[in-house]
């Protein structure tokens, strides 16, 4: 049984956007403690580990651990449809193998959809202990990397003692942004030893869309490793991984 109701349907909509960025068809985990997910992107290099806790649910019914394969792409444009002041009911069907998408606002919207069998062996979170560390608003890092985009493909991400910066290079010419202590949009700044790493700028872009500009990005980086982002939506967690480009 798998009976779910969340007062806010825009929060749950940001979550769909945050996950189908990246991800085409992806199973959500439910037990009796939250729905989450953890997926790969098809070519592998880039990760997202998504929760939303039992207690952000108006009303949260799950027997046993519940696995719900989903078109992501699908689910999205039907979580478009959401209104700001809907609520959002889940229900499976499981005789007919489907998930159930109501809106309840000034009237009620029904939508059934398929389960899609994409179970895949489980994931493990990276373990990384990064040297460096910081939180800030999206909107710094979104400028940033529309400045970077008439630059190039990829963009280099650093922190050092008192600044988070960000750096492009190609024909086209060059450029870079600094961020420092002193500056609001940087709300905290952790080094224990510098470094940086260049990553596609495409993904980057994506695991940033569903944030809105004074939200809080936690980052965290460490030469030639993945970057992390993480960020909340409403009560749920959003963080992603990116491997690194390693220039030779």
């Amino acid at each position: 049984m798998v009976e779910l109701v969340l007062e806010n349907a825009a929060d749950f909509k940001k979550c769909i956007e945050a996950i189908s960025v990246l991800i085409d068809e992806a199973e959500f985990i439910l037990d009796k403690d939250s729905l989450s997910l953890k997926a790969t992107d098809p070519s592998q290099i880039s990760m997202i580990d998504f929760k939303i806790p039992k207690a952000a649910f108006k009303e949260f019914k799950v027997s046993g651990t519940v696995k719900i394969g989903v078109d992501l792409d699908y689910l999205n444009q039907i979580m478009s449809r959401a209104k700001a002041t809907d609520n959002l009911e889940l229900s499976l069907d499981e005789a007919n193998a489907r998930l159930k998408l109501s809106f309840k606002g000034a009237s009620k919207r029904s939508f059934s959809i398929p389960l899609l069998d994409v179970s895949k062996q489980e994931l493990p979170t990276p373990k990384i202990e990064f040297d460096s560390s910081m939180k800030i608003k999206a909107g710094a890092l979104q400028d940033g990397l529309k400045d970077a985009s008439l630059i190039g493909s990829h963009i280099t991400l650093g922190i050092s003692d008192d600044k988070f910066f960000m750096k492009a290079n190609s024909s086209k010419g060059n450029w870079e942004h600094e961020t420092t202590k002193k500056d609001d949009a940087l709300l905290e700044l952790n080094v224990t030893k510098e470094g940086s790493a260049m990553f596609p700028l495409e993904y980057l872009q994506d695991m940033l869309k569903a944030a809105s500009s004074d939200t809080a990005i936690s980052v965290g980086i460490k030469a030639n490793h993945p970057v992390n982002l993480a960020y909340n939506i409403g009560q749920a967690s959003v963080s992603y991984y990116l491997a690194p480009r390693i220039e030779n």
